[in-house]
């Protein structure tokens, strides 16, 4: 009997030890893959038709997480930023919104009810004049003589949809097509939705700081009809 009671003790206990360590593993896994995807790679989807028609809601892409910086950027690239960067979270936040992601394929996060997360396309760099009318941007690059159509200087192809203006909508109201020229700032970075309607983005909300980008989408991998460098 007391040999039966030592042996059930010890298998119990090996028992725990083993949960234990499987326990650590998952914990390791998930401080890794959060450390990782907080800053060198991570994965978002789109969740609003703000960027149609070249991208559409469902749309997912794998970002650098890296802080970039203007050598890093180009006209055309397609960001990931944080409006509310003033909102500072700490690590277990961050990993509890990476495990949760993980779990939901990126659809559920605990940052979701006040997400100021968003993708946009850099229109304009530091030290460029922007201007716009009827919805198309005209940028002079630092240092040009001449300027040029956003998609002239861009160095990506990409389409924008430009809206129906009403007859009565004029220049003071939000989200109108025309803009007076602006000369970007240093680490100011000029963002835009390719939908060109009522969507947020630098006509707003103003130049992004550099420090509020959050990584430069490097691949489409979802839907496998679109899959591939946006």
């Amino acid at each position: 009997m007391g040999k039966k009671l030592r042996y059930s003790y010890t298998e119990k206990k090996e028992q725990s030890r083993r949960v234990f360590t499987v326990l650590m593993y998952l914990l390791v896994f998930f401080v890794l893959y959060a450390s990782f995807t907080s800053f060198i790679l991570s994965m978002r989807s789109m969740e609003s038709n703000s960027m149609q028609p070249n991208i559409h809601v469902g749309d997912r892409f794998i970002f650098s997480s890296y802080l970039l910086y203007s050598p890093d950027l180009q006209r055309g690239n397609i960001v990931l930023f944080d409006i509310g960067e003033g909102r500072k979270r700490n690590f277990f936040d961050i990993l509890l919104d990476e495990i949760i992601r993980f779990f939901t394929f990126q659809q559920m996060s605990v940052n979701k009810p006040g997400n100021s997360f968003y993708i946009k396309r850099v229109i304009a760099l530091p030290g460029d004049e922007v201007s716009m009318t009827n919805f198309i941007m005209r940028v002079k690059p630092k240092g040009s003589l001449y300027q040029g159509t956003e998609f002239e200087i861009s160095e990506k192809y990409y389409d924008v949809t430009i809206p129906q203006v009403p007859a009565l909508w004029d220049e003071s109201l939000p989200f109108h097509g025309n803009m007076d020229t602006l000369t970007l700032g240093e680490n100011e970075y000029f963002l835009l939705s390719d939908d060109r309607s009522n969507t947020n983005d630098s006509r707003n909300w103003g130049p992004v700081l550099s420090s509020s980008i959050k990584g430069r989408a490097l691949f489409r991998y979802w839907p496998l009809t679109r899959i591939g460098v946006p």
